[in-house]
């Protein structure tokens, strides 16, 4: 029977992301991290450093990609929470961010492996063993993907920059939910 504490709280719980989602959001944001710092650390070509931060970024990327996988399969299975309400130009600018962040997530990685395997080498799809090899090897499209890679990696920053100053934003300035929604997970009871 659902009194008016149970309605209650299966509204607040429905205006926030399920626990799964929201360990797919920090689970991909801490490895996108990952990618990015293990990339700007690695050190000089040819050194032991520059070997193991590599595959750091391998790993990073290629989990990055499979939990995203898996997100998108999820949030199809499950959906999303109704979005607040905001601005016309506010939703726009959140969609357009979430769009531009839901590409880097799948696009990146699989450059990232494309540009290894025409650089002669498959990769080893988030240490499972399990190797990828989509293209064969060709200098001239490896130069191609390490530019594209190397851009989009470039334009991640300044995407995720935006993405946590907006969440930000919409706690201290607009004081709405919209970050705490992705912080707090929904308790049954």
């Amino acid at each position: 029977m659902h009194n008016a504490n149970t309605a209650a709280h299966d509204t607040a719980r429905a205006t926030r992301w399920s626990p799964l989602s929201i360990f797919f959001h920090w689970a991909t944001a801490l490895l996108v991290v990952l990618a990015l710092f293990a990339i700007e650390i690695r050190g000089p070509k040819g050194s032991d450093s520059r070997a193991m931060w590599n595959a750091v970024h391998i790993w990073a990327g290629s989990t990055v990609l499979c939990l995203s996988v898996l997100r998108v399969l999820w949030t199809l299975w499950h959906g999303t929470p109704p979005e607040l309400e905001h601005s016309r130009v506010q939703l726009f600018l959140a969609r357009l961010v979430h769009l531009a962040l839901y590409l880097l997530i799948f696009v990146q990685p699989l450059l990232g492996i494309m540009m290894v395997n025409t650089g002669g080498n498959p990769v080893n799809l988030a240490g499972t063993g399990l190797m990828v090899r989509l293209l064969p090897t060709d200098p001239v499209v490896h130069k191609f993907l390490h530019d594209a890679h190397f851009l989009i990696g470039n334009t991640a920053f300044w995407l995720i920059g935006l993405h946590a100053l907006a969440a930000l934003a919409h706690h201290f300035v607009f004081k709405d939910a919209t970050l705490m929604r992705m912080l707090r997970v929904s308790r049954k009871g």
